[in-house]
């Protein structure tokens, strides 16, 4: 068992008793995520995304909209590793420039949503009464419609866009940071230091911003986390449907609907970006799930 004590983590075991330090305790963390495979996986996927997006002038081979006429739909070669799509584009250089979009929607829409819907949940718990039920019958009226659908909708009404895209997949998003900011701070304006804060005359604005945003933080990242990859597919069906990203952009989601044309003469045009989504999606979850096991412990091994 490990209590806390104020030189840092006292270790109880039968017949010893050890103190942790924070170089020992960062080390056992390590060794957690070395020990989950699923996790590394997962953690080198959005990793090799990030590089492959701050680094894609560097790493990709070509421009990704110079349009080769003379060879279009060329298969996998040497000369082009993905092939080449219906207007002769490098498509790896497509793959790794479209990473740089697919990060940039993830990180501002998972921000927006997230940054929103925990101010509205942290605020709605803390203060409960109208602000509370005025704040949670809205957020159940967003969820009583399919996300994608009310995304598609948003969409269409603002227009096709890659920012109207992103403005619409937040709107989508922001009920869940809502509903758990709102069971975090619940269950945290009871707690005795946030009463002992309350009777000494702090604020609710000290109070919500020094004692339940950073006791929140920790659920908030594990579902932000988990959250990375379903904005990243949710904007690329919407790309595939015409309503995200425009021509030449090179996003993945409108490069598979390029490619659909050509399944049969040119499976490798839909295919590889369409592999690379899944394999983007899959690690971002399977690092979600490794991160709250690793957070929660409650979920330790």
């Amino acid at each position: 068992m490990v209590t806390a004590t104020e030189g840092g983590l006292r270790e109880l075991a039968p017949g010893r008793v050890g103190v942790l330090s924070r170089g020992q305790l960062a080390r056992r963390e390590a060794g957690q995520v070395a020990r989950n495979p699923l996790m590394l996986f997962g953690l080198s996927v959005v990793v090799l995304l990030v590089v492959c997006a701050f680094l894609a002038p560097l790493l990709a081979p070509g421009d990704p909209t110079t349009m080769r006429l003379g060879q279009r739909l060329r298969p996998p070669s040497a000369d082009f590793p993905f092939g080449t799509d219906d207007l002769g584009r490098d498509i790896l250089s497509r793959v790794i420039w479209g990473s740089r979009v697919s990060l940039q929607i993830g990180l501002i829409v998972v921000g927006l949503a997230g940054t929103t819907g925990f101010a509205l949940g942290a605020a709605a718990g803390y203060f409960r009464g109208f602000f509370d039920h005025t704040i949670m019958r809205g957020v159940d009226i967003v969820l009583a419609f399919p996300p994608l659908i009310l995304a598609m909708a948003i969409a269409s009404f603002l227009g096709p866009d890659l920012n109207n895209a992103m403005v619409a997949i937040s709107l989508v998003h922001i009920p869940k940071y809502t509903r758990l900011a709102r069971s975090e701070a619940l269950t945290l304006r009871e707690t005795p230091f946030v009463l002992a804060a309350r009777a000494s005359g702090a604020s609710a604005a000290r109070i919500i911003w020094r004692h339940i945003v950073p006791n929140s933080l920790s659920s908030m990242l594990v579902i932000a986390t988990l959250d990375f990859g379903l904005v990243i597919l949710t904007a690329a069906s919407l790309g595939f449907l015409g309503l995200g990203a425009q021509p030449p952009t090179p996003e993945w989601g409108l490069m598979v609907a390029d490619g659909r044309k050509y399944l049969l003469d040119a499976p490798w045009f839909a295919s590889f970006p369409g592999l690379t989504i899944m394999v983007v999606v899959i690690a971002a979850n399977v690092f979600g799930d490794g991160l709250r096991d690793l957070l929660d412990p409650r979920l330790r091994t």
